[in-house]
């Protein structure tokens, strides 16, 4: 079925306005930034907007505008823009998550060898003290006196 040119100006119209206030951030419960939307807002059938259609240079103008705002950091759709968020939040807690699992394995390793340490540093003392008490070469010092004469001050 053909459409008049006033009929067809009108239907520009009503998607151009709908163009804007979708980039405006203006979406209708259920529905998102995109070409479904705004046919749907518009009051045109989606298929108008593909391929040699009547409308597919707006669905163009609408697709680049939507792009430009989105490399601005500007995100018309809340949906998407919570959806972005998550994302990069969930990237950093990843990236978090990967340092403290690297620190944990860090410590045990610090952990190990410090007690292998200590272990062979304990049986050299035993052996030491063992040797100390086998050899006659080696005299005792007298005990310390505990009785303290006068007073300390």
């Amino acid at each position: 079925m053909r459409i008049s040119a006033a009929q067809r100006t009108e239907n520009e119209n009503r998607i151009r306005a709908a163009m804007d206030r979708l980039l405006r951030g203006e979406i209708p419960p259920g529905g998102k930034c995109d070409i479904k939307t705004l046919a749907r807002e518009a009051g045109v059938d989606r298929t108008a907007f593909y391929g040699t259609r009547p409308y597919a240079y707006l669905r163009t103008e609408f697709e680049r505008r939507l792009q430009a705002l989105q490399q601005a950091g500007d995100i018309p759709d809340p949906r998407e823009a919570q959806i972005t968020r998550l994302k990069a939040e969930n990237a950093k807690l990843r990236e978090r998550l990967t340092q403290s699992e690297q620190t944990i394995t860090e410590l045990t390793d610090f952990r190990t060898q410090t007690l292998a340490r200590l272990a062979a540093q304990h049986k050299e003392i035993v052996q030491l003290r063992e040797a100390a008490a086998e050899t006659s070469r080696v005299s005792r010092l007298p005990a310390p006196r505990t009785t303290v004469i006068g007073t300390c001050s």
